[in-house]
């Protein structure tokens, strides 16, 4: 099998997956019916800023997360940390390493987590709290692989465990990322990205606090109360999601560029959508974005997608050839009121 019937292959079968897998449609948007959502919250503070249109984009180590075909394409090892303070006091983290193999591709490493402060353990009986604290936070590790076939196509493939937990439950699955992006001569080097995400196994919490007590007869004199039994919860599926996009650059000089992105989403717990996003450079050390995410292809009263912007410098480390990027981004929630987006990039 030689590298262009593969690419074409590969390519053709995300391309169809999406449109098949959008055609089963429906007017309920299923929000809330899948576990491990905070596997839908974006990474990076760049790709947030254009409005999380970027699975054609994926140009820094964020790529792990939209589109693992990304990584491919990075000339040199790269490091990201991301931290963006979430709705209502949450914290959502995200590291993610890329190395270079040379002519046999990129390996990448990454880390997701979702925490909250510890809360009181309220009861019918004691609204105020019992004395205890209670935790809940999730988590997940992702080991990926890219490799350019040819000069304009790339595939990558992550494999994930995933983890939530809160009190003494907790829930695991399993589950991977593929990608690939095409790069064309069309309309000043158009790219063309697709990509899905989390296809794995299902996730059903379990722990002690399923453990509880009954009578089997409490009309019977004498019955036992402590009758020992769990209850068995339901299984939920993974926030599976399905990104096509395309960008390309409407402007480009020696020192200036400004590129345009639009993605479109089909994901399995809600409706489909649109992503825009731009991104001026100057001399690829000053960014400026803005975009706008989450607008839907129908009328999704309870939607709270808006406008993003951003902004983002890079420079070469003093005394090094090494560059860092510093960004920064602010995304309107609606209702929600917004969240702000940081992130440190390091190619060394």
């Amino acid at each position: 099998m030689n590298n262009k019937f593969l690419m074409k292959t590969i390519f053709t079968f995300l391309c169809l997956s999406f449109v098949m897998y959008g055609q089963g449609g429906s007017d309920v948007s299923k929000v809330g019916t899948t576990a491990a959502t905070f596997l839908e919250i974006g990474a990076g503070a760049a790709a947030n800023g254009m409005g999380s249109a970027f699975v054609s984009r994926a140009n820094d180590a964020s790529a792990l997360y939209w589109n693992v075909a990304g990584i491919a394409n990075l000339p040199q090892n790269e490091v990201i940390a991301i931290h963006t303070n979430w709705i209502a006091d949450i914290s959502f983290d995200y590291a993610g390493l890329v190395l270079s193999l040379g002519n046999f591709g990129n390996l990448g490493f990454s880390f997701t987590s979702l925490s909250m402060p510890d809360d009181k353990v309220r009861t019918i009986d004691q609204p105020e709290g019992t004395g205890e604290y209670f935790s809940a936070g999730d988590i997940a590790v992702g080991l990926s692989y890219a490799r350019s076939f040819t000069d304009r196509f790339s595939v990558g493939i992550t494999a994930k465990y995933i983890q939530e937990s809160i009190y003494h439950m907790s829930a695991s699955a399993v589950a991977v990322d593929i990608g690939t992006i095409f790069r064309t001569d069309l309309f000043g080097g158009m790219v063309i990205g697709a990509s899905i995400s989390n296809f794995g196994t299902s996730m059903k919490l379990a722990g002690i606090d399923t453990r509880t007590y009954s009578s089997v007869d409490a009309s019977q004199l004498g019955t036992n109360d402590q009758i020992p039994y769990v209850i068995d919860l339901d299984s939920w599926s993974l926030p599976l999601l399905f990104r096509i996009g395309v960008s390309t650059n409407a402007i480009k000089t020696d020192d200036y560029r400004l590129t345009v992105a639009v993605d479109a989403l089909h994901p399995n717990d809600n409706y489909e959508s649109l992503n825009f996003g731009t991104e001026f450079s100057y001399e690829e050390s000053l960014f400026l974005r803005g975009g706008y995410q989450s607008l839907y292809l129908t009328d999704n009263k309870d939607a709270e997608g808006g406008l993003t912007f951003g902004v983002g410098v890079s420079s070469k480390i003093l005394f090094s050839s090494d560059l860092v990027k510093f960004d920064y981004a602010f995304r309107n929630f609606g209702r929600l009121n917004g969240v702000h987006f940081f992130s440190v990039d390091i190619k060394f």
